[in-house]
Formats: structure tokens, C-alpha cells, sequence
């Protein structure tokens, strides 16, 4: 048995299974990565899009946040299998949350395209999906707390409407957690409850090097939780897991879904 089969195995045996996913997943779709010689940090200066730039001045910020936005989401992009493969563990009950530091909002779709392609999908439960840094494809009022899509804010900023305002008067911000700002007080402590809940909890596409999701596979791995790391390299926390599986993602989740389907029959 390799350790894929052996991960499938203990996936159809948990009662609560957990999955925390980062840039990794997304980036085979085309997502852009902020690290690296080609990650986003390469091209913009990330000291500009600090809580306290916004807070400062807005207008700026609202400017540069909306040519960050392009190059990161101008081209769209769509929900690639791994994705998919985790919908599909989650509508048929294999999956109960999914905790991704992205801001590209895929996991979403891809329980939608699941959803539709399924004409029994209305009797399956889905996973509880908890952003962990929010979602960049909407906006908050820091005055009243109203979120809307982004897109026709982005219009007005484009328009020279800066910086943009709801209607209740308050700044609108990007419904993402930004340098300087803390993740937010429920997210937080329920992806922990989950972590230390889970009979197993996986780890994918993340380099688990950013804190606070870094600490969470450790504290599944604590209450005796298989904790199972799906990456292409090496990560942070490598040593506090069960089961260890090197490769594309895109390759290995749809492999890992199908073995637990066959594990059911």
C-alpha cells in the first residue's frame, strides 16, 4: 500500500475530516503566487498594502490595490481538478471543512460546478468553507461592515472614485486580510476547534510557513488526529505528519478521491 492508498484508507474511516489548502492549489489555474522570483512581491511593493496605508491614505491605496488586482485576477480563472476533487469529497460527505489561506474565491466555484453536475447534489451536504484571509473578489464598509462584490467598486476606482464609500458614508476595503491587520476573531479560533476535532486533517498546497494555518496541522497532529501533507516540495511541517505525499496536486487529489470512492464499495 503507498501512502496515497493509505491516506484514502484513513479518510473513509474518519467520522471528521479537515482540509487546509494554500497557494499550491491554485496556482496550476493560473493564480499568481506573492513569493518567489515570479510571485507578485517581485512586481509591487508590499509595504504599500499594509491596514495602516489604508488607513492613511485611502485614495492611494485604493489606487494601487486596484492595478494589484488585475495582474493578479484580470485574466479570470477557473477551478482546476484538485479543487474539484475536494468538492467532490465534501458533497458525498468525506469532507467537513475546508480551510484555505487563497483569496481567489475557487474553492466556492468549484463546489458549484460539482453541485451542477450532480443531479442529486441537492441531497449531499457540502463542506463549511472558512476563508482564512478573506476573499479579494469583495468588499467590506469598515464603518457598517456591508459586504458587496467588488467588481463595481473597482469600476468606480477606475473611474477616479477614491476613495469608494458605502452608502452609509464609510470607506469600502477589500474583503481581505491585509499586512498589519488580525484574521477575524470567529475564523480564527473555529479553524483551530477544527483542527483539534479532526480524525484527519490535510495539508495541500501550503508551504505551512505563514502562521497562524501553519500551526494547525500541529495541533490536529496533538489530539491524535492523522495529519496527511500533500505538496510538491518539502514544507514546514513535514515532521508532524503521518503520511507525507511529494507531487502536482492536480494529479494527486483526483487519484486520492477516486481511491476513497473505491474504498466505500
Amino acid at each position: 500500500m503507498d501512502d496515497l492508498e493509505r491516506l484514502a484508507d484513513e479518510i473513509a474511516d474518519a467520522d471528521t475530516v479537515v482540509a487546509l489548502t494554500g497557494a499550491g492549489i491554485s496556482a496550476p489555474s493560473g493564480v499568481p503566487t506573492f513569493r518567489g522570483d515570479d510571485g507578485v512581491w517581485a512586481r509591487f511593493d508590499e509595504g504599500q498594502f499594509t491596514y495602516g496605508r489604508f488607513q492613511r491614505d485611502p485614495a492611494g491605496f485604493w489606487r494601487d490595490r486596484l492595478e494589484l488586482y488585475e495582474t493578479m485576477f484580470g485574466d479570470g480563472f477557473e477551478p482546476n481538478p484538485a479543487h474539484e476533487a475536494l468538492a467532490a469529497l465534501a458533497r458525498d460527505g468525506h469532507l467537513e471543512a475546508i480551510l484555505t489561506q487563497n483569496t481567489d474565491g475557487l474553492h466556492a466555484r468549484a463546489a458549484e460546478t460539482v453541485a451542477d453536475g450532480d443531479e442529486n447534489a441537492s441531497n449531499q451536504s457540502g463542506a463549511e468553507l472558512l476563508e482564512l484571509h478573506g476573499n479579494a473578489h469583495r468588499v467590506r464598509c469598515v464603518q457598517c461592515g456591508r459586504r458587496k462584490p467588488n467588481e463595481p467598486i473597482l469600476e468606480r476606482v477606475r473611474d477616479g472614485d477614491v476613495p469608494p464609500r458605502c452608502e452609509c458614508g464609510g470607506v469600502f476595503k477589500p474583503d481581505v486580510v491585509l499586512f498589519g491587520e488580525q484574521l477575524s476573531p470567529a475564523t480564527l479560533p473555529r479553524s483551530r476547534s477544527l483542527a483539534r476535532e479532526s480524525g484527519v486533517f490535510l495539508a495541500i498546497g501550503s508551504s505551512l510557513f505563514v502562521e497562524p494555518a501553519a500551526s494547525l496541522p500541529r495541533q490536529a497532529a496533538q489530539t491524535g488526529g492523522t495529519v496527511g501533507i500533500v505538496n510538491l516540495e518539502e514544507t514546514e511541517r513535514d515532521r508532524d505528519a503521518s503520511v507525507v505525499v511529494r507531487g502536482d496536486v492536480v494529479d494527486l487529489l483526483p487519484r486520492l478521491q477516486g481511491l476513497v470512492v473505491d474504498d466505500e464499495h
